[in-house]
């Protein structure tokens, strides 16, 4: 009874654990030649179980070949015809589709996803789903036309496009046209877009697109027609010059800029300015310099006088002190300005007071020369 117990644990795990790391994916998927498809491999991941091993094969015309491998050394493109065609999504656990780009024709089969985990015992446990693929050939659908940023009213001499959309087996050929579909067209290009670099008044009308691939009969697919409208700007009226109002605030000036043109001129500005501070600073000092040995000389010749006065030892009487004053700096003067220091014609005859004037002044005459 009590290895039927162990049996039936075991069992329920193993089926427990089997649900949980089962795969999911899709049986059959129709893929666009020279277009992309993406083959579904997922399962929830279990704790307590890694995952081992990813094996993408295919089989076609019973061959098998091994397409990608994932393990412990990476990613292995072995088939040299996918390589750089095929890859597997990385850091998303439990997701193992296989992307496929450029699908060719070759590439239609059976594709089988082998995953292999290691359980905590180091057990294996092996799951794979398969899934058919069909590459085909795919008509060309009927475009649809996009307009640019602007829309399809747009102001005369901007620039915008129209694109033309279709899907389908590439490659994808496509023609526009100015008029409508089953009317008179002009055939304007072969482009998916068509560009206006300066449109004009005349650019306005209807356009549609065909597009067109290489399957079936080849039968062009037209679009509906859309109508681009090109506004004329209005023409500025001409104004004369008494008419001229402002009527709105003035146009801002960009105060950086003026700024940084006036500043060299301030510079000098500043330094003109400082140099006739530096001048009148100058001539100041100039004239006061001027001032002080004009006013030396004026104490140098009233000493002079009063030298005289004292070594003469004359008492003038108050009455006449200026009169006298006046006439020994009229003869200082005199004296100062003659030649040789001739001072015969100063004083005739034999009179002492002259005398003594004489040599007063001959001596302060020499201690200026001096």
């Amino acid at each position: 009874m009590e290895k039927i117990v162990w049996i039936a644990v075991f069992v329920k795990a193993f089926i427990s654990c089997s649900a949980i790391l089962d795969l999911s994916g899709l049986h059959q998927i129709n893929g666009t030649w020279k277009g992309s498809t993406a083959l579904p491999c997922t399962y929830v991941p279990s704790e307590g179980f890694t995952q081992q091993t990813l094996i993408w094969s295919m089989e076609r015309d019973y061959s098998t070949s091994a397409i990608f491998r994932r393990d412990n050394s990476g990613d292995h493109v072995l088939l040299s015809r996918f390589r750089d065609r095929v890859s597997v999504p990385e850091n998303s656990p439990g997701d193992v589709t296989l992307q496929i780009k450029s699908l060719e024709i070759p590439d239609s089969g059976h594709y089988t996803c082998q995953v292999t985990w290691r359980s905590k015992n180091n057990s294996l446990i092996t799951k794979e789903v398969t899934t058919i693929v069909k590459v085909v050939k795919v008509a060309v659908t009927k475009p649809i036309i996009r307009a640019g940023e602007l829309g399809l009213m747009v102001p005369a001499g901007a620039r915008t496009s129209l694109t033309c959309v279709a899907t389908g087996s590439p490659p994808i050929s496509y023609r526009w046209f100015l008029g409508e579909p089953g009317g008179k067209a002009r055939l304007l290009g072969s482009q998916a877009e068509l560009t206006f670099d300066s449109l004009r008044p005349s650019d306005s009308g209807k356009y549609y697109c065909e597009a067109e691939n290489r399957v079936g009969a080849r039968v062009a697919q037209q679009s509906d027609a859309v109508e681009l409208t090109v506004r004329e700007l209005p023409a500025a009226t001409p104004t004369s010059g008494k008419d001229v109002v402002s009527v709105g605030p003035p146009t801002p000036i960009a105060t950086g800029l003026q700024w940084g043109s006036l500043l060299p001129y301030l510079i000098v500005l500043a330094a003109g300015l400082c140099g006739a501070a530096l001048v009148a600073v100058a001539v100041a000092i100039a004239r006061r310099g001027k001032t002080r040995d004009e006013a030396l000389y004026e104490v140098a010749f009233h000493s002079t006088v009063d030298v005289m006065r004292t070594e003469t030892g004359l008492e003038v009487p108050a009455k006449g002190l200026q009169e006298e004053e006046n006439s020994r700096t009229e003869a200082s003067y005199e004296i100062l300005t003659m030649k040789d220091n001739d001072y015969s014609n100063i004083c005739t005859g034999k009179n002492t007071e002259c005398d003594t004037l004489l040599k007063a002044m001959e001596s302060e005459y020499e201690v200026e020369n001096f």
